[in-house]
């Protein structure tokens, strides 16, 4: 088969249903298919002004985890990968294109802009690990040692790579962020190591898999089979099946499309193996896809592919790569996917907000207080406890009137922030940002509120985080906050692009680490016992990325807001801020409306998550936002 291919929906069978079944009852007595996922660490490349989710895998793995759906190593349920070797690469790439990875330059019309060293560099080395990740997955897949096949009463094997899937790669050339294909390597790996099986790729990716299709295209032992928005290049392959789907497709042509043709092609193909590129960028709220596909349509899609592959007349090894997904949203659907794939019943993912404080509350419970505070237990405490829940002889003097100078709100020592910062991990993601000796500054002398700063190099030129916070004990009544009176995040190497334009105030592109500090403060929380945090936002942007986790204090406040997010929500985010700044928004009088200060608050404290969630308070916000009106002039 090659060529397009009539994408006309058909009837779903009634056997796919009790595939699904069969995989839920085998789940429920332990039999679920053995899964076995590979990552490392090091997939955490943050890059400038590009899209995708750096934590993407270490996000899933949290969110599994927390559903006690992973177990230890002993069951080898996750394996580090090492990097693809260049004789692997060789046998898919060209010598000269593989030398020319290392020129200056050489990789900006695959990159799609001209990044700063080292990241051309250390870009390369994540491709050749992740490439890495997925061999491992398929030999995973396969059992060890590469080749052997599990029999057919036994549970089948899946290999999941949580990267991987660089399918516009070409043997001489790299594009659209792929520079060596992963699955073409993977597939002339075990070629190499004597397995003669077809291969079926199964690439469901929003983007034509072009790349593969090409490297495959006179070999008739790997079907390709790609479902995607347009087809990209020579369709010309002896066994290859594309379906160009157009731009705006919805769950039931999706989801039709794909029982059209899957069960035909793996009784058609019979392959020995099946990899599928689960790219979730066909997502509704992927943020460079055109694709209007629910969260459910993900889902059912991913099952679909399962249930046609574990538990169809061959049960076959499958492996899974992640592919495509871009914004802060796409690891949510592989957690969905892969927590059925695990117990028989999708798991709906945790927030990144509480994926994000979970980890750093497991930090937290690791950290002696006495790290923190720089503080040995009190003397004569022969039996080595702690002093009384971390009180130093300054914290005490507070009460007096005497304040502590020398700790960031009177307890955290300069040391115990660099060790929580390091063990955390964030001083690493900054170095990988390069930022080679991130440098930490505390100012408690500042009228303003004492000041943490943190530095990109010893010698204190490139600012990166800036927080000024006190203790307010007046703006809540009967409560204590964490009041931030400002916050900086800036990575002064990024770019501006058009996916992520400058926003007002903004001198550079933003960190990406706001949930992280976010979890942080409220460590800082209940660490010292105080009911939330408080912030006053300056522009209607800062507002509006706040909302996952910060609400307004005031019920008036918070009736408006939501009055101005109905007017703006048309409006992506620097054109919605930019018509509030410049006074394009209107009144139902007509007059123009500015941005005033309006607190909002993220509550720790059960108490003051009860105060912000009581009938009264919504019923006074729901009020307050019928009274307003908005509308954007132009």
């Amino acid at each position: 088969m090659g060529g397009d291919v009539d994408p006309a929906p058909v009837k779903t069978p009634v056997k796919r249903g009790r595939r699904l079944d069969r995989l839920r009852r085998l789940a429920g007595l332990g039999l679920a298919p053995r899964a076995t996922f590979v990552y490392s660490p090091a997939y955490q490349l943050e890059l400038p002004g590009v899209a995708a989710d750096a934590r993407r895998g270490e996000r899933i793995l949290a969110a599994l985890a927390q559903a006690g759906l992973l177990q230890s190593r002993r069951r080898r349920q996750l394996l580090e990968p090492t990097p693809a070797t260049w004789q692997q690469l060789r046998r898919v790439h060209s010598d000269e294109y593989l030398e020319s990875l290392g020129q200056p330059g050489a990789l900006t019309r695959a990159l799609g802009q001209d990044l700063p060293d080292p990241y051309p560099d250390h870009i390369v080395e994540l491709q050749r690990l992740m490439t890495g990740g997925t061999i491992a997955a398929v030999r995973a897949a396969l059992g060890e040692p590469p080749g052997s096949r599990a029999s057919r009463g036994s549970r089948p094997s899946v290999g999941i790579n949580l990267g991987g899937g660089f399918h516009h790669a070409f043997a001489g050339r790299g594009e659209r962020f792929c520079l060596v294909n992963d699955v073409a390597v993977a597939v002339a790996e075990l070629r190499a190591g004597g397995f003669a099986e077809p291969v079926l790729v199964v690439d469901l990716d929003l983007h034509d898999g072009d790349g593969t299709r090409a490297l495959f295209a006179r070999d008739a032992t790997v079907h390709t089979f790609s479902i995607h928005n347009r087809s990209g290049g020579d369709l010309d392959a002896v066994a290859a099946t594309t379906v160009e789907l157009g731009g705006g497709v919805e769950d039931g042509l999706y989801l039709d499309t794909l029982r059209a043709h899957l069960p035909g092609l793996l009784a058609a193909v019979r392959p020995g193996l099946v990899i599928y590129l689960a790219g979730n960028d066909p997502a509704a709220d992927d943020q460079l896809g055109d694709w209007r596909i629910s969260p459910a349509g993900l889902l059912a899609r991913d099952q679909e592919v399962a249930a046609a592959v574990l538990e169809g007349e061959r049960r076959l090894p499958l492996t899974v790569v992640l592919a495509g997904g871009y914004g802060p949203q796409a690891w949510s659907y592989n957690a969905r996917f892969f927590s059925w794939l695990l117990s028989g019943q999708a798991v709906e993912p945790p927030s990144n907000e509480e994926l994000t404080v979970a980890a750093y509350r497991r930090l937290a419970e690791r950290l002696d207080p006495r790290e923190l505070s720089g503080e040995s237990a009190v003397d004569g405490a022969g039996d080595g406890a702690p002093d009384d829940w971390g009180l130093t002889a300054e914290d005490l003097a507070g009460f007096g009137g005497m304040r502590a100078r020398s700790r960031f709100l009177g307890y955290y020592a300069q040391q115990g922030i660099e060790l929580a910062l390091e063990r955390a991990g964030l001083l690493d993601r900054l170095r990988r940002l390069g930022f080679a000796h991130p440098t930490l500054e505390l100012d408690l002398d500042n009228p303003g509120g004492e000041t943490l700063r943190l530095w990109g190099d010893a010698r204190r030129r490139d600012l990166l985080i800036e927080l000024r916070v006190r203790v307010d004990r007046h703006a809540v009544p009967d409560m204590a906050m964490l009041r931030i009176e400002w916050l900086l995040l800036q990575n002064p190497l990024g770019r501006f692009t058009p996916q992520r334009p400058r926003l007002p105030g903004q001198r550079f592109p933003g960190l990406g680490l706001l949930p992280d500090i976010a979890a942080l403060t409220v460590l800082v929380c209940d660490r010292l016992h105080l009911d939330g945090i408080l912030f006053v936002p300056a522009h209607f942007h800062t507002a509006r990325q706040g909302r996952k986790v910060l609400r307004f204090l005031a019920p008036e406040d918070e009736g408006l807001f939501r009055a101005l997010e109905a007017a703006l929500a048309v409006l992506p985010l620097a054109e919605a801020t930019g018509a509030v700044d410049q006074g394009r928004l209107r009144e139902a009088s007509g007059a123009a409306w500015a941005w005033r200060p309006m607190p909002m608050v993220l509550p720790v404290s059960d108490r003051l998550k009860q105060r912000l969630a009581s009938a009264e308070r919504e019923a006074a916000a729901a009020a307050a936002a019928a009274r307003h009106a908005f509308e954007v002039r132009s």
